[in-house]
Order: structure tokens, then C-alpha cells, then sequence
């Protein structure tokens, strides 16, 4: 049997973030109030989806609670929207960003040009040939292959799979998805490993008969879903790898007639995937922390820009652990990010 991966304790990583948290307040006495004396940094995320909203809320309560001034940025139009964002908030002195890249192979030379130029570091999905100082999130890799053992407890006989995501050009979809693959097909794990989307890929009773990219345009979305159903009428299993993914599928099986006869396995937590869960309509989730991809990026650049890197790790990769929520975990999880957003 294929190696399986299992996150680090969670608890360890909220250590790290305390700590940091205590370091930190001290710069600033209790209800000191921001002031344009305080260093200016900021969060951008890989495209406008509800998964960065728990993320937005962590950058407004590290912001608070570290006396420094954050801005929050969803680029609505890919790749050259985000590079716009990005320059502007150069132009207006921000001296630390931390980013989500949407292509960084063709990225690079522009995030190292940023880098020049301010503190930069990335979260979610990473660049890591760039000079960015370290990478915040899950290792997708590992989620990927979490991911995969979430499929074969649904379909633990085997089957056909098709994988919807936003980009295979973002590094998280990338790995996420041939994490899920390698454990299905029994591999050994292999990060740099990449199966194209064209070729046929099955093994130990499992296929992957297609994976299908929306560039985060919704209709597209659900037209891939769609689409599949129509061209492959003995589907076992979907798979959505991005947060709104799963409730396109959801409304094309539900319209299709289909909802509860094809497995669904989803990746994040939007509202509708977790109702799918309680419905038995979505297996399970693989869930990040947005909130804490927010909160912890802020705390970062706060250090950095106070002189201290220490809270840079061996490797420049700090990681925030991945988790699978089923029907027994769903509740408690939901009342967790609800607490997270003040409702």
C-alpha cells in the first residue's frame, strides 16, 4: 500500500501563532489605534471566491490585534488584475505583501522584481522559485493525497472520477490534484510528479476520465459539470478542488435528476458543501484555514518588518494543517467558523 501523509498537529501551529501574537501586541499598548506611523502591508488573494472571506476576516482581526495597517484585495480578473493590484499597492508604499500567485512559472520574474521592493511572502498557493521568504498553507501535496483517501472511502471498489478546479496553473490545483491520483493509483508519493490532463490515467480499479478548468468563471464551472455528465453517463465520483466547485456540482447533479447517485467529494468549506455533507449528498471535504492563512500571514509581516525572521522555518514553509470533515465533524466545524466570523 501506497505511503499515507497525515498534517501535523494542529495544536502546534496555534502555539506558533500565540506566541507570535504575544511577541507582538507588546510593540503596542492595548487600544493604541492604527496610525499612518504604523507600517502598511497587505494580503492578496488568487481571484474572488466566499473561501476568502473567512481569510479577510483574519487579516482584519491580526491587523487589530497587531497595531498594523492591512488592506484585503480579490483580483476579479485573473492574472494581469492581480499584477495591477499589486503595483498599486507598491506605488503606495506598502512595505510587506503577501500573496496568492496564480501562475508562478510565468510569475516569477515579477514576484522577485517585488520582492526588491518590500517584504513578500505567499499563502495558499506558493511560488517557490521565487524570492518570496516563505509560503503560508497547507501542503497541497499532502491535502491532494487526503483528498484521494476520502475518494476511495467513498468508492472503495474503484471507479470513474472527473475533477473539476479553477487553474492547474496555480500550484495548489496542481499538486491537490496529483496527490489525489497518486494515492488512488497506489504510487509512491512524488510531488514533482504530473500526470496531464489529456492522457488516459487509472490504476488499482480507479480512473480519472477527466479534469476540467474554469478560470473561476462560475457558468463555465457548471457547464464543465454539465458537459460531463452528458459525455460520461457512468460517472462514480466528482471531485471539485477549488472552494466553489462542489456547490456547481451539487446544482448540476440536482438539476440533472442525479444528486445522490454519483459521489461527490469536495475541497474548503463553503455553506453549501457543508449542508451537502448533513444531506448526504457530499462524502466528505478536505478544509483549509483561510482565516488563519489571513491572520498569520499579517503576523509574518509584521515580524519581518520589525527585524525579526525567526518566524521564518527551516525551509521557508509554515504550515497550517489540512483536515478531512465528514458528517461526524461538520457541526462542530461550522459553529468554529461561524465564531471566526463574528455571527
Amino acid at each position: 500500500m501506497a505511503e499515507r501523509f497525515y498534517p501535523s498537529a494542529p495544536e502546534v501551529i496555534l502555539m506558533r501563532y500565540v506566541m507570535l501574537l504575544l511577541l507582538l501586541v507588546g510593540c503596542g499598548g492595548p487600544g493604541q489605534s492604527t496610525t499612518s506611523a504604523e507600517p502598511k502591508v497587505a494580503f492578496v488573494t488568487n481571484g474572488v471566491a466566499d473561501f476568502w472571506i473567512l481569510a479577510g476576516k483574519g487579516v482584519e482581526d491580526a491587523s487589530a490585534d497587531l497595531k498594523i495597517e492591512a488592506s484585503f484585495h480579490m483580483p476579479p480578473d485573473g492574472l494581469s488584475d492581480q499584477k495591477r493590484i499589486i503595483e498599486d499597492l507598491l506605488v503606495k508604499g506598502v512595505q510587506g505583501i503577501a500573496v496568492s500567485p496564480i501562475d508562478p512559472a510565468n510569475q516569477t520574474p515579477f514576484l522577485n522584481e517585488v520582492a526588491s521592493r518590500t517584504k513578500l511572502i505567499t499563502h495558499d498557493s506558493d511560488a517557490p522559485d521565487s524570492q518570496r521568504l516563505c509560503f503560508v498553507g497547507v501542503d497541497n501535496y499532502e491535502a491532494g493525497w487526503m483528498c484521494g483517501e476520502v475518494v476511495k472511502e467513498a468508492i472503495p471498489s474503484g471507479g470513474r472520477i472527473a475533477v473539476f478546479v479553477g487553474r492547474l496553473e496555480q500550484e495548489n490545483a496542481r499538486l491537490r490534484r496529483q496527490g489525489m491520483i497518486d494515492y488512488l493509483l497506489g504510487r509512491e508519493a512524488d510531488p514533482t510528479r504530473y500526470d496531464e490532463p489529456g492522457e488516459k490515467i487509472s490504476g488499482k480499479g480507479y480512473e480519472i476520465v477527466a479534469t476540467l478548468t474554469d478560470q473561476f468563471d462560475m457558468a463555465k464551472g457548471k457547464a464543465n459539470v454539465e458537459d460531463t455528465l452528458s459525455a460520461y453517463g457512468d460517472l462514480d465520483c466528482m471531485v471539485g478542488l477549488f472552494a466553489y466547485n462542489t456547490p456547481l456540482i451539487l446544482e448540476a447533479l440536482g438539476q440533472s435528476g442525479k444528486l445522490g447517485k454519483i459521489k461527490v467529494v469536495g475541497f474548503d468549506e463553503d455553506e453549501r458543501t457543508l449542508d451537502g455533507i448533513r444531506a448526504g449528498t457530499v462524502h466528505a471535504t478536505v478544509v483549509q484555514d483561510p482565516y488563519e492563512y489571513g491572520a498569520l500571514s499579517i503576523a509574518v509581516l509584521k515580524s519581518l518588518l520589525s527585524g525579526d525572521d525567526t518566524v521564518i522555518p527551516p525551509g521557508g514553509f509554515l504550515k497550517v494543517p489540512a483536515k478531512v470533515i465528514g458528517k461526524d465533524q461538520v457541526d462542530e466545524f461550522q459553529k468554529d467558523m461561524l465564531k471566526k466570523l463574528g455571527k
